[in-house]
């Protein structure tokens, strides 16, 4: 994989105008956010790298942290802490002091989109982070993705088509270099209040993961 770009864009990042002018504006509205390309969380060694779809308004975006603040984050960071993938305790904050254990988690698109959908072109354009920071994770052997977005852009940063695999939840793929492509629903409130997801069924998961780990 090629590392023709960073792993974090720039704060004012002007590669996608929407994205950039909904910025400003929740600048002006919410003074107190984080308001700018969320960085990913955890070294770029780890084995495992969860790949989400975009910070939320009032979560990622507003803390400055992938799934911090928001429902989906209490589903994903307690999952992690029951399989080891990280230690501490997960209270919703950048600052809550909780780490990561061989582990890393990103977004498909990095900067918070209008109503939590990012079009198909801004998708495209945010894919050349997430192609370099997997080329400078040496290590890695299980990408979980969540969601079909999160998929599609997994397999672009790969330099691979989104017909080279299916996204079905619990379905495992092969990538290049012996990495292992893991699919799961979205932990988002939605999925988990309609039974798309459930706890249950996102343990399931983890553990699968951390058997191929």
């Amino acid at each position: 994989m090629a590392l023709n770009m960073s792993t974090t864009p720039s704060p004012n990042c002007p590669l996608c105008p929407r994205l950039a002018a909904f910025r400003e504006q929740n600048r002006r509205q919410y003074p107190q956010f984080f308001n700018a390309p969320v960085p990913s969380f955890g070294g770029l060694d780890a084995r495992l790298l969860v790949v989400g779809l975009a910070p939320g308004l009032k979560g990622a975006n507003a803390s400055g942290r992938p799934f911090t603040g928001d429902y989906a984050g209490i589903i994903l960071y307690n999952a992690l802490l029951k399989y080891g993938f990280a230690k501490g305790d997960y209270q919703a904050r950048a600052d809550d002091g909780l780490t990561l254990v061989n582990c890393r988690i990103t977004n498909a698109v990095r900067c918070v989109p209008p109503e939590n959908k990012p079009e198909p072109s801004e998708i495209k354009q945010c894919n050349g982070f997430l192609k370099s920071e997997m080329g400078m994770m040496q290590s890695v052997k299980v990408v979980l993705s969540l969601g079909l977005i999160s998929h599609n852009a997994v397999l672009k940063a790969c330099g691979l088509k989104a017909g080279y695999a299916k996204f079905t939840h619990g379905s495992v793929h092969s990538l290049s270099n012996n990495i292992k492509l893991l699919n799961s629903y979205h932990c988002s409130r939605y999925n988990i209040n309609t039974g798309r997801l459930t706890p249950d069924m996102f343990d399931r998961i983890m553990e699968k993961a951390k058997t191929f780990l």
